[in-house]
């Protein structure tokens, strides 16, 4: 809702964030779970962007809603399914808007940087790296962060690189640790999720800090 929105923004905004991401349309494995407000969720990142001042990030689904997105959202996010949507990825590509490229599930890097230049190849040379962690055979987190990712992105490409600890680890006890290592291993940000009332959340919330944590969290990687 608005008020969940707006109340979540101003804390971490309290707390040192610098961009408010949100999912206005939500990619879900299930076609039965919550799949987003969208474009009335983008409306309201509209107000929290008036509201705080922070620059609000949401993810382009598909070509039917990129010119919706495009016009609320000040960054633009191509989700990990999508990473080698290349129609998705060559209108992304004919935007003035910065694009945030998550990793594909099992991509290499090699996959996903190719992905990458499907952008910058339209001349949109804004683009931002996101690791989110692959698939892998363990049951501990959700994903597997891919640590060396970072490093090697920044030997080997000019694009700035952030990580995702919250779907990598997927629970709220590893998203704190995960961020720590992403910021030592050289990354230029995180993405975190958070929620004062995670367990009230309609996606994610095993995996959403306190707003709390979060300042705390900030003080340690800032």
């Amino acid at each position: 809702s608005e008020m969940q929105a707006l109340t979540i923004a101003e804390k971490v905004h309290k707390g040192g964030a610098q961009i408010f991401r949100g999912g206005a349309f939500k990619p879900r494995t299930s076609p039965y779970a919550f799949q987003g407000l969208g474009e009335e969720g983008l409306k309201i990142l509209a107000k929290v962007r008036d509201e705080t001042g922070m620059p609000v990030v949401t993810e382009a689904l598909d070509l039917d809603n990129f010119d919706a997105v495009e016009y609320y959202a000040d960054i633009i996010q191509i989700g990990t399914r999508n990473m080698q949507n290349f129609s998705l990825l060559r209108r992304a590509g004919r935007s003035g808007k910065p694009i945030v490229l998550k990793r594909g599930m099992a991509a290499t890097i090699d996959e996903w940087v190719m992905a990458a230049e499907y952008i910058l190849a339209e001349g949109n040379d804004r683009v931002i790296l996101c690791e989110r962690g692959v698939l892998t055979f363990v049951h501990h987190s959700r994903n597997t962060l891919d640590i060396s990712a970072v490093p090697y992105v920044r030997h080997e490409s000019h694009l700035p690189i952030i990580v995702d600890p919250s779907h990598a680890g997927g629970r709220r006890d590893q998203v704190i640790p995960l961020s720590r290592a992403a910021i030592a291993g050289g990354a230029h940000g995180i993405m975190v999720e958070v929620h004062h009332k995670p367990e009230q959340a309609a996606s994610d919330g095993a995996q959403s800090l306190y707003p709390e944590q979060f300042e705390k969290l900030y003080l340690q990687v800032a």
